[in-house]
C-alpha cells in the first residue's frame, strides 16, 4: 500500500533524504516538509522540478508546531526525521508525539543516506555545532596541497533561497557569493575556503553536486554541518569534539553516531577546557570507539592589531548558529574582548530590533554577544540596525564573513578569526598521513 510521509528538516538534510530515498518511489507519498531550527524557511513549496514527476505541484512546508494536526488531517503512516543537532531526549519527545499522532517515526541509516564516490573521501564532522569544523576543513585543504593533491571542498547543505537555482552551487571566487545571493550564514561557510583558493560545492541535489566535483578534485572533503552525518561515504572520517560541552559526544542526533564512526577523533579548544573535562571526553571515546586516533587541538584566537581593543567599549557578534542550535552563550568574540582589555562589552539585547528580538526570545541562553542572523534581507538590515543603535566604540566580529560587504555600518569593526593548531603530538598531518597510506584509494 501507498505510504503516506511528512519529512521533518531543516533546509538540508530532509532535502537529501527526499532526493535519495522517495523521489520517484511509487511506494511512497511525501505530503509535506515541517520546518524547524532555521527561521523564514516555512510557507514556501519545494518546487516540482526538483520534486520529480509524482508532484506537479511541488510539496508544501509547514511549521513544525503544526505536525501534529497534520499526521491526523492527512492521516500520515511516517514520519522521517531529517535535521540533527538535537539533544537525544528532544528527538524522544519529537518520536512521542508522532507516535501518538498515529504514525510511524524513522530515523534513516547513516549509511543508508550515503552517495559512494568515485574519489577518495575525507568527512569533516562533529558531536555538535560549534566544535571547530571549518577551520579543521582548512587545515585539512592545507594538508593535503602539501602533499600535492588538489582539495575540492563539498559543504553539508544550507539552500535558503530559491532553490530551483540552487540544485548545483560553485563557488570559486567572491563574485559567486554575489550572483547566488547567498546568506550570512552561507557566507560564513564559503568565504573562508575561497579566500584560500579552495573550489567549494553546495546545493540541493548531492549526486549532481558529487559529479561535478568529482571532476575537479583528487580528494573531495565533505565539510559537515551541524553535526550531520555525511551525505557521501567516506574513506576517513574525521569528527570534532568540544571539552567545553563534555558528554554531549554521548547525548546529542546524529553527534553520537559520528563519533561511533571516527577514524580520527580531534578534541579541540583544549587550551580553554579544565583537564578533568578533557579527560572525560577522552575516555568516552575510548570507551565508545577504541579504534579511533586522539587527536589533541586549539582554536586560537587571531585578531589584528587588538591593541585597539584595549580600554574601549565594544559590542560582540559572534557565529549565529553556534549560538542558536549549537547552545553556545558565547564565542571567541566575548574571549577576544576579555582577553585583550575591553573596559566594557556592551549587552545587544538592549538594542536588538525586529527579527533579531525574536532570535534573543526563542533562545534565552544567549548572553552578551550578537548571533550573525542572516537568513534573509529583512534579517540582515535588522543585523546592521541593531549594530548601528549600540552605542559602542567599536565591532568585535568572530564571523568569518567580510561584514562590510554585506553592511553598511557607523562604527569601526575588528575581525576576531580562529585556526586549528595543533596541541602536541601526534599532530593531525602525521595521523592523516598515516590513514591516507593505509588507505588504497589515496
Amino acid at each position: 500500500m501507498l505510504k503516506k510521509v511528512i519529512i521533518m528538516g531543516a533546509a538540508g538534510r530532509d532535502f537529501h533524504n527526499f532526493q535519495l530515498l522517495f523521489k520517484d518511489n511509487p511506494d511512497y507519498r511525501v505530503l509535506a516538509f515541517t520546518a524547524a531550527q532555521i527561521p523564514l524557511v516555512h510557507n514556501r513549496i519545494y518546487p516540482p522540478a526538483l520534486a520529480g514527476a509524482l508532484y506537479p505541484d511541488g510539496i508544501p512546508f509547514y511549521p513544525e508546531e503544526e505536525l501534529a494536526s497534520l499526521i491526523r488531517t492527512h492521516q500520515a503512516d511516517l514520519v522521517v526525521f531529517s535535521y540533527s543537532d538535537v539533544a537525544h531526549v528532544d528527538v524522544m519527545h519529537k518520536a512521542s508525539l508522532v507516535m501518538a499522532a498515529g504514525a510511524d517515526f524513522w530515523l534513516p541509516g547513516a549509511a543508508r543516506t550515503m552517495l559512494a564516490a568515485a574519489k577518495p573521501v575525507i568527512a569533516v564532522c562533529a558531536v555538535r555545532t560549534g566544535c571547530g569544523k571549518s577551520q579543521t576543513t582548512r587545515k585539512i585543504c592545507e594538508i593535503l596541497r602539501s602533499l600535492g593533491k588538489k582539495p575540492v571542498v563539498v559543504r553539508h547543505p544550507m539552500p535558503y533561497g530559491d532553490l530551483k537555482q540552487q540544485v548545483v552551487q560553485r563557488f570559486a571566487a567572491f563574485e559567486d557569493f554575489s550572483r547566488q545571493q547567498l546568506t550570512i550564514e552561507e557566507r560564513e561557510e564559503y568565504e573562508p575556503l575561497v579566500d584560500q583558493g579552495i573550489v567549494v560545492y553546495g546545493g540541493v541535489d548531492y549526486r549532481q553536486i558529487l559529479a561535478q566535483a568529482e571532476q575537479e578534485a583528487d580528494v573531495i572533503v565533505w565539510d559537515g554541518g551541524n553535526n550531520d552525518t555525511p551525505f557521501f561515504k567516506p574513506d576517513l572520517m574525521v569528527v570534532l569534539f568540544d571539552p567545553l560541552r563534555p558528554g554531549h559526544e554521548l547525548s546529542y542526533y546524529a553527534g553520537e553516531t559520528n563519533m561511533l564512526l571516527a577514524d580520527i577523533a580531534i578534541i579541540n579548544k583544549v587550551d580553554d577546557a579544565r583537564p578533568e573535562n578533557i579527560e572525560a571526553v577522552r575516555q568516552n571515546i575510548k570507551t565508545f570507539n577504541p579504534r579511533a586516533d586522539i587527536v589533541l587541538a586549539t582554536s586560537p584566537v587571531l585578531v589584528k592589531d587588538p591593541e585597539r581593543i584595549q580600554g574601549k567599549t565594544v559590542m560582540v557578534m559572534e557565529d549565529g548558529p553556534t549560538l542558536t542550535h549549537g547552545g553556545m552563550a558565547y564565542g571567541a568574540g566575548y574571549l577576544a574582548a576579555e582577553r585583550f582589555g575591553a573596559a566594557h562589552i556592551v549587552d545587544p539585547r538592549a538594542c536588538a530590533v525586529g527579527t533579531l528580538q525574536a532570535v534573543y526570545a526563542a533562545y534565552p541562553h544567549i548572553g552578551r554577544v550578537l548571533p550573525a542572523m542572516g537568513y534573509s534581507p529583512e534579517q540582515i538590515r535588522d543585523l546592521e540596525a541593531t549594530i548601528n543603535n549600540c552605542g559602542c566604540d567599536l565591532v568585535l566580529y568572530s564571523t568569518p564573513i567580510h561584514l562590510r560587504r554585506l553592511l553598511s555600518l557607523d562604527k569601526p569593526t575588528i575581525r576576531v578569526r580562529y585556526e586549528y593548531q595543533d596541541y602536541g603530538e601526534p599532530t593531525l598531518q602525521k595521523v592523516l598521513e598515516k590513514k591516507m597510506e593505509a588507505g588504497a584509494r589515496f
